[in-house]
C-alpha cells in the first residue's frame, strides 16, 4: 500500500514536470506568432480623410481576391498604400500634368516623380509590412518605349499576376487608383527581376536607366534631333 502511494506520488511529480516542460516549449514558440500579430495590429497609417472611404473599399476588394486573404492584411495594405501615396505626393511636389512633372524631374527641378519611382517607393513601403497572405508584383506596359508605365499589382499568395489588383499613381498625379489587371485600359505584364532589384537595393531609382523611359524624353529627344 505504501509502495503504491509513493509510486503514484512519483508519477504525479513526473507529470507535473512534463506539464512544465510543455508550458515552457509552448511559451517559446507561440509568442513569436503572437508578437508578429501584435506588431501588425499596432501599425498605424495616417490615411487622409478624403481617402478613408476609398481605402476601405480597396481593402474589401483586396480581401475578395481569394478566401485565403486575411482581411486584416487587406486593410493593412490598403491603409499603407493610401498613406504612402499621400506622403510621396507631398515629397514629390507634384505639379501640372504627369508629363509636365516628368519635364520638371528631367531638368532637376524635382527630385522624383517618374512612374517607376512612384512604383519603387510604394513597393518598398508595402513590402515592409511582411504580408503573409498577399504578394506584390511589379507591372509594366510598353516596356522599353517612351509610353512605358509601371505599377504595383497585389495578389493573393500564389495567385497569378493577371488576377491581381493594380495600384498606380503616376497617371493620376499622385492619387492612388486601383482596378483589376484584366479591366485596365493597358495590358500590364509582370517583371519579377526589377521587383527583386528594387527590394535588393540594386535598382537606381533616381535617374532613368536603360530599362526605363519616360514620356517627356520622347519630345525632348525629337527637339534635340531637329536642332542638330
Amino acid at each position: 500500500m505504501f509502495f503504491s502511494i509513493r509510486h503514484a506520488a512519483s508519477e504525479i511529480r513526473g507529470m507535473s514536470r512534463f506539464a512544465v516542460v510543455v508550458a515552457i516549449l509552448a511559451s517559446a514558440t507561440a509568442p513569436a506568432t503572437a508578437r508578429e500579430q501584435q506588431q501588425q495590429q499596432n501599425l498605424w497609417f495616417e490615411v487622409p480623410k478624403n481617402d478613408s472611404a476609398n481605402a476601405q473599399a480597396l481593402a474589401r476588394q483586396i480581401a475578395s481576391l481569394s478566401p485565403r486573404v486575411d482581411q486584416n492584411e487587406a486593410a493593412l495594405l490598403a491603409n499603407c498604400a493610401y498613406a504612402t501615396v499621400s506622403r510621396l505626393r507631398r515629397q514629390y511636389h507634384m505639379f501640372g500634368t504627369p508629363i509636365f512633372n516628368n519635364f520638371l524631374v528631367y531638368h532637376g527641378l524635382r527630385k522624383r516623380g517618374y512612374c517607376y519611382q512612384w512604383t519603387a517607393d510604394l513597393l518598398v513601403a508595402l513590402d515592409a509590412l511582411k504580408l503573409k497572405t498577399l504578394e506584390l508584383h511589379w507591372g509594366e506596359v510598353y516596356a522599353g518605349t517612351y509610353r512605358e508605365n509601371n505599377c504595383l499589382v497585389a495578389t493573393a499568395k500564389g495567385q497569378p499576376f493577371d488576377h491581381g489588383m493594380i495600384l498606380e499613381c503616376w497617371r493620376h498625379m499622385g492619387h492612388l487608383r486601383w482596378n483589376l489587371v484584366p479591366s485596365d485600359e493597358d495590358r500590364y505584364v509582370e517583371n519579377k527581376k526589377y521587383a527583386q532589384r528594387v527590394l535588393g537595393g540594386s535598382a537606381n531609382a533616381n535617374t532613368p536607366g536603360s530599362n526605363h523611359h519616360v514620356a517627356f524624353q520622347k519630345s525632348s529627344a525629337a527637339k534635340t534631333k531637329a536642332g542638330d
